[in-house]
């Protein structure tokens, strides 16, 4: 019965891609909210198959590096959209707008909602209030405090430009390096991914190379129409187009990182889904801004810069104060119920009340100087290089690393 409740998982994540493919090749049209939600539907179930996919690889590399990887797959969907608009803002300036919305409202979705609801969620389940980090997570945050920094830079220029792509790409890859050196640990598989690693070696290696063929087609030709068809939702009802592509996007393509964390979470692994859940922003912080501006010139046929205006500046700098505020308080390598809380209620204010970035901004860069201060002896973890090793585990058997349960 387990087994069969595996394949029709993923058998439902599949299906509900198909009907995408049925409106892509077969000329249909409905209303600009139904094809949202098609197309929608679709990008969830690829990227669900491709975490499956990568969960599974884990099998054949380090943990820390599938993370990392797992990261950048689970994103794939904010990646498609986010580089469309990229492209599109070659012949149409108000794409630009777009892109730069969409991603940073991926980006404070991702600290602001996704990194509490993980702690609280481990407190209610198992009440344990801190969520600790291992050797491997403090990488991930030294690369992106590096990132963050970068960041206020871009705000302060106004734009997108080659260098970026330069920077941020080359950070990232060095990133990867680093994860990739860390020990190898053996994944819990849970779901259509412990039935796809009960196959054999070649077997497993093939179904896996033709999920994420599937999934990656299927994004790339899913991003276009759920794009436009959101921004016409936006039309259609009356609602501003700038606030469905910050929010309600990236909030419908980031869905199965959040899931996977939960899931995780929920089998008392919270450490793993926190893990899972910084490479995603450091991926986002890194790789994705860094491919804008590529992305852009390509499309443009130069080399040359998406100009951001005041508006979009704040945005960015709003962003990256949440982040160096997530950085300094992951210093001593934890996060409990309270320090969420403190990630949450900025964040919670600036989605009410949006016009308030510059002045959120400023209380999350008032906190990181009062954390920074009063934990400075923690401030050392930051620094370029191997963080100072310290046992971090998570109480009661809250391991940081679970073995393989197949």
């Amino acid at each position: 019965m387990k087994d069969l409740s595996r394949f029709l998982w993923l058998a439902g994540a599949i299906a509900i891609t198909l009907p995408s493919l049925a409106f892509k090749f077969g000329g249909l049209h409905t209303t600009p909210p139904k094809e949202a939600l098609v197309f929608g539907l679709a990008i969830l179930g690829a990227a669900f198959l491709l975490s499956w996919a990568a969960e599974v690889a884990q099998l054949e590399m380090s943990q820390a590096l599938a993370l990392a990887i797992l990261a950048l797959i689970a994103i794939l969907p904010e990646y498609a959209v986010d580089l469309y608009f990229a492209w599109r803002a070659a012949e149409d300036p108000v794409y630009g707008h777009y892109a730069a919305a969409n991603m940073t409202g991926a980006n404070r979705l991702l600290v602001g909602l996704g990194w509490p609801v993980i702690v609280w969620l481990f407190w209610a389940r198992w009440r344990k209030k801190t969520i600790h980090l291992g050797e491997g997570d403090m990488v991930a945050v030294q690369f992106l405090a590096v990132a963050t920094l970068y960041a206020f830079i871009i705000a302060a220029l106004g734009r997108f430009w080659w260098l970026d792509t330069v920077v941020l790409v080359s950070l990232f890859l060095w990133y990867l390096v680093r994860t990739g050196a860390m020990g190898r640990e053996e994944p819990e598989l849970v779901g259509p991914a412990l039935l796809i690693s009960r196959l054999r070696r070649p077997r497993r290696i093939a179904a896996n190379v033709l999920l994420f063929v599937y999934s990656g087609v299927l994004i790339f030709l899913a991003a276009e129409p759920f794009a436009e068809s959101l921004i016409e939702t936006g039309s259609h009802f009356g609602v501003d187009e700038f606030l469905l592509v910050q929010w309600v996007a990236p909030l419908a393509s980031e869905a199965p990182e959040f899931i996977i964390a939960a899931l995780w979470t929920m089998r008392r692994h919270a450490t793993m889904a926190m893990s899972a859940l910084i490479s995603s922003k450091v991926n986002q912080w890194t790789l994705l801004i860094g491919t804008i501006s590529l992305v852009y010139s390509i499309s443009a046929g130069r080399v040359a810069a998406l100009e951001l205006d005041v508006q979009q500046q704040h945005e960015i700098f709003l962003t990256a104060a949440q982040s160096l505020f997530a950085v300094v308080m992951l210093a001593d390598r934890q996060l409990n119920w309270w320090q969420a809380g403190l990630l949450f209620a900025p964040f919670a204010v600036q989605l009410m009340v949006p016009h308030w970035r510059m002045e959120v901004a400023y209380v999350y860069l008032a906190l990181s100087l009062v954390w920074a201060i009063h934990y400075r002896h923690h401030m050392l973890e930051l620094l370029p290089g191997r963080p100072r090793r310290r046992q971090a585990t998570e109480q009661a058997g809250a391991g940081t690393t679970p073995r393989a349960g197949r």
